[in-house]
């Protein structure tokens, strides 16, 4: 026998003008929670009431309605109606769509509406977004219409364009929002999917990963070619840009590798023409040199073109300008916003001032040369004045005998015929010869004596000695000939025989490059003038000089070929002594330089030093070129060194020294704080 199944009855809808409503005690909503009542009220008047409100009859004690209505369901869009009349945009009598409930209990109304009201899924949100953006609705007014930024809008449709086949993986719940997000770097459907399956069979699925993998081979817009070509410049010419609209990705990738090659050498062509046309005999051109590239080239010595006098009075001017607002906001904790910009520009032009360029003799120019490359920051480098051997002039002869002090003398006789050789013995001058040439083995002689006592002398004089040591070794640093000192010093600045990749970009190479040209800008041109300028340089100049041309003879170079286990041993008491450390100065992990030169034992051990054995077992399946590279990651800004570069322990000895708070020196490490020993005996004094 069939059972009828009883039929339900809807409430029953009517439009109930404004005024005749009012909030209920029942509604169990009593947080703010999602879009706010300005918001809901803009929507309603843009589109209207998409959802009528749940209400019931009030009624007086007596049980008789009263012809007012309470809402247990409903409320923000009340509250958002109630705005839109108070702002005179709504009338109060207007009708308003309403369901009318009479039976049930009203908070089981409100609390119904609420918890079974299904969430959108993200996708459907993602791909509404596209239709509405495929129907021609700019991006501006949909972020307008839901009250949200462009960007959000932007982020959206992107993830909208993913591959379907990892949008059904996503509604599938196959795949997290942020893996889904992490996919969107890439454009390339085909590309996507060849990851995704690529992950299927990877242990380490996290976001980083997959963005990894989509920007295999790419070029980071970071990179100093791209910042050399410039992105506008790269983009004209048909490449694309994969960005990142999640995370940050300084600038993105660029994609055709090949192109960027293409404009990285077309426009240095264009750069190195330029500086053909100033006259060189030659000029090389590359992205990079490797570091020591100079070395055995003289460089010529140009001459700085002069500010003009409307020059000096404009630099003068922003110099005033700076000190009085720098000495007006010193007391400031911040400064204000205009002053700091302005600030800025000063030193910018007040730099240009001093980054005068610099005229070199046109008999050099033709026969020296330049460098074009790219420098760490994208700008164009340009090296100029360089001098190969087989390109200089033939050497001059010495100095002639009237010019020159006692000990050219025997080489001025022995020019003009009129010595004899070392090793015969000289015949004594007849009384009736007047003034002849002293003999070359009588000069040997007497200028033999001359030595020991300069030796002796300058024993004596620790200050001049400095000083005659400095003077050497600048000769030999910055001088084409080192043969104008008396002392037998020699400094070698060796090039590496393996070039470090990012050797020549490295921080430390930008300093030393930078202080060098500070020098050479500040000492004469003419080395027979380098000694009175010393002289007259502060102690703490000479000392600064010093240690720049002492710091270019630094040789700590591990070479199979070259066992100096002592030499090395002192390279780690350096390092001690001037506080290293490589971290600090910019040296960092990467595959290039450390990771994917090593076994993977040794990654391993890296990422577990640096972070935790579990993060090494996260990556411990892959295989050594994808190791490698999400080692990289991992070990970025960890200051994480390998062994080589970290600190190395102290001996025995200088531990029991730093217990003891003493050193070879004594007491303190300072030459001016030590018991003078001039007059005690070598022996005594070491004792």
């Amino acid at each position: 026998m069939a059972t009828n199944v009883q039929k339900i009855t809807l409430s029953p809808s009517r439009d109930i003008p404004f005024n005749k409503l009012l909030l209920s005690q029942s509604n169990v909503r009593r947080i703010k929670a999602g879009v706010s009542i300005e918001e809901l009220a803009e929507d309603i008047a843009r589109r209207g009431l998409l959802q009528g409100l749940s209400v019931r009859p009030v009624v007086d004690d007596a049980g008789v309605e009263t012809g007012m209505f309470e809402i247990p369901a409903g409320g923000r869009r009340y509250r958002a109606l109630e705005l839109l009349v108070k702002q005179k945009r709504l009338a109060r009598t207007a009708p308003v769509p309403c369901v009318l409930r009479e039976g049930g209990i009203a908070e089981e109304d409100s609390l119904a509406e609420n918890v079974q009201r299904a969430p959108l899924h993200p996708l459907d949100q993602f791909r509404a977004f596209l239709a509405l953006r495929e129907k021609g609705q700019p991006e501006e007014e949909i972020a307008a219409a839901f009250f949200v930024s462009v960007g959000v809008v932007k982020q959206r449709l992107r993830l909208a364009s993913v591959s379907p086949v990892l949008l059904e993986v996503y509604a599938e719940d196959g795949m997290t929002l942020d893996q889904l997000m992490a996919f969107t770097v890439s454009g390339d459907h085909a590309r996507q999917e060849q990851v995704f399956d690529r992950l299927k069979t990877s242990y380490d699925k996290q976001p980083y990963a997959i963005r990894r993998m989509l920007t295999e081979g790419a070029v980071r817009a970071c990179d100093k070619r791209a910042q050399f070509i410039g992105l506008e410049a790269y983009v004209e010419a048909g490449g694309t840009i994969l960005r990142d609209l999640f995370q940050g990705d300084d600038g993105g990738w660029l994609q055709d590798v090949a192109l960027v090659d293409r404009l990285v050498a077309e426009k240095l062509k264009a750069e190195s023409d330029a500086v053909v046309g100033e006259g060189w005999k030659w000029v090389e051109m590359a992205p990079d040199f490797a570091y020591g590239h100079t070395y055995g080239l003289r460089q010529l010595r140009g001459e700085t073109i002069p500010l003009t006098t409307e020059e000096e009075a404009s630099r003068d001017a922003l110099q005033a300008e700076y000190d009085r607002l720098s000495a007006e906001y010193a007391e400031a904790d911040e400064l204000p916003q205009d002053v700091g910009a302005r600030l800025g520009e000063i030193e910018t032009a007040i730099e240009a001032f001093e980054a005068r360029p610099i005229t070199f003799d046109p008999a050099e120019v033709a026969r020296a040369g330049a460098f074009v490359s790219i420098a760490h920051d994208g700008a164009v480098r340009v090296e100029r004045g360089y001098v190969r051997p087989e390109d200089e002039l033939p050497v001059e002869p010495e100095v002639a005998a009237e010019d020159a002090g006692p000990h050219h003398i025997a080489a001025a006789a022995m020019r003009s015929g009129e010595a004899v050789m070392a090793d015969a013995p000289a015949p004594e001058p007849e009384e009736d010869e007047g003034l002849s040439a002293i003999s070359d083995r009588l000069m040997t002689e007497l200028t033999s004596h001359r030595t020991l006592g300069l030796r002796q002398a300058l024993g004596e004089r620790p200050d001049v000695a400095f000083l005659a040591a400095l003077h050497a070794l600048t000769l030999k640093s910055f001088y084409r000939y080192g043969s104008d000192s008396c002392l037998e010093l020699d400094l070698k600045s060796i090039a590496f025989s393996a070039q470090a990749p990012g050797l020549n970009d490295s921080a430390s190479a930008e300093a030393i490059h930078a202080r060098h040209e500070g020098w050479v800008k500040v000492l004469p041109k003419d080395s027979a003038d380098l000694w009175e300028a010393l002289r007259e340089w502060e102690s703490d100049t000479r000392s600064g000089l010093f240690a720049h041309v002492v710091s270019l003879s630094v040789n700590a170079v591990h070479e199979a070929w070259n066992r100096r286990p002592r030499a090395l041993n002192h390279a780690d008491q350096l390092a001690r002594a001037v506080d290293l450390d490589m971290a600090a100065a910019g040296w960092k992990p990467t595959v290039d330089n450390y990771l994917g030169r090593v076994t993977k034992a040794r990654i391993l051990q890296a990422v577990s030093e640096a972070k935790e054995p579990r993060a090494a077992e996260r990556i411990a399946h892959l295989k050594k070129g994808e190791m490698a590279r999400e080692a990289e990651a991992l070990l970025a800004d960890t200051g994480w060194l390998p062994e080589p570069l970290r600190g190395a322990e102290p001996a025995v000895g200088e531990e029991m020294a730093a217990q003891d708070g003493t050193t070879a020196m004594g007491e303190d490490e300072s030459l001016e704080d030590t018991e003078d020993t001039t007059d005690i005996p070598p022996a005594v004094a070491a004792e």
